[in-house]
């Protein structure tokens, strides 16, 4: 009898011990986060990824080729920061020819550059990356392009920029100017521009510029002194979306409102694109949505 009650007692205690495990079991099993509902956006075309895998997050129309715009500027700068020995504090003196080329052009931004003022070509490249100035653009062609005349240095630059283009696997991806005011032939993609992006963020020199909210520089003028030019991003993720870190904005007739963005957040980064979304108001939002996705993925 007593040999049963102890046999007994011992199953009894098995069984508490298996229920206890399989409740903590239970009690223990990681929650499954909902997944995130796909966005909708207004832009014509949108890609985001994750810029430390390369993975895709979100793809709408991503290798159709559009009009870009400004966002030209990404590659502009990335050519020049890829020259040999480059000097970033070596001077270019403002010629009126880019004075005259923001005149000529209605959608041509500036950045205010006066002519005879001697800027260095990191000045330069926050010139053109924070106003969108074309004027800068074309300073930098004009000063990193091969040639004895204007023209023929610039039409160098714009083959620089396609070359790069080809190096990088940009097979959607053509320039026939050097700022975006196209001539035809001026067009990337969603998922084209992005890499593009990605690969100029390996500079340190464009991260740093890219983030910065607004500048004040000190130039020589042309009659030896100074003066201090003012320059404010056209990024409106700057300061209104956390952990905003670039990259740039674009417009134009062809290439509607076009925002290249890219955020880090607790050690992860999303970069992405969106083309020909329909206001300045509305790329901006789009950007935000697509980044919260990839955030969320």
């Amino acid at each position: 009898m007593k040999t049963g009650i102890k046999r007994l007692r011992r199953l009894s205690a098995v069984a508490l011990t298996t229920g206890a495990v399989l409740s903590a079991g239970a009690f223990a099993a990681p929650a499954q986060a909902a997944t995130p509902a796909t966005p909708s956006i207004v832009a014509q075309g949108g890609y985001v990824m994750n810029n430390g895998t390369g993975k895709t997050l979100f793809t709408k129309t991503a290798d159709t080729r559009r009009s870009t715009g400004s966002t030209t500027k990404i590659m502009t700068a990335r050519v020049v920061l890829a020259q040999p020995n480059l000097n970033l504090d070596s001077k270019v003196t403002v010629q009126k020819a880019y004075s005259d080329y923001i005149v000529a052009n209605d959608w041509a931004s500036s950045a205010r550059l006066i002519v005879g003022d001697k800027v260095t070509v990191r000045q330069l490249l926050y010139g053109l990356m924070l106003p969108s100035g074309c004027d800068a653009a074309y300073a930098l062609a004009d000063k990193f392009g091969s040639g004895t005349t204007r023209d023929a240095r610039v039409k160098s630059f714009i083959g620089k920029m396609n070359s790069t283009a080809k190096s990088l696997g940009l097979t959607n991806t053509h320039f026939d100017s050097f700022d975006g005011i196209g001539h035809g032939a001026n067009y990337s993609t969603p998922r084209d521009l992005t890499k593009l992006a990605s690969s100029a963020m390996k500079y340190s020199t464009f991260r740093t510029v890219v983030k910065t909210k607004s500048t004040k520089q000190k130039v020589a003028t042309k009659s030896g002194g100074y003066r201090y030019m003012s320059w404010e991003n056209t990024n409106a993720l700057l300061g209104t979306y956390s952990g905003t870190i670039g990259v740039k904005t674009g417009s134009g007739p062809e290439a509607k409102y076009c925002l290249v963005f890219a955020a880090t957040r607790n050690g992860k980064t999303v970069i992405g694109t969106v083309l020909a979304s329909s206001s300045v108001a509305n790329r901006t939002a789009d950007a935000k949505k697509l980044m919260d996705y990839g955030f969320a993925k």
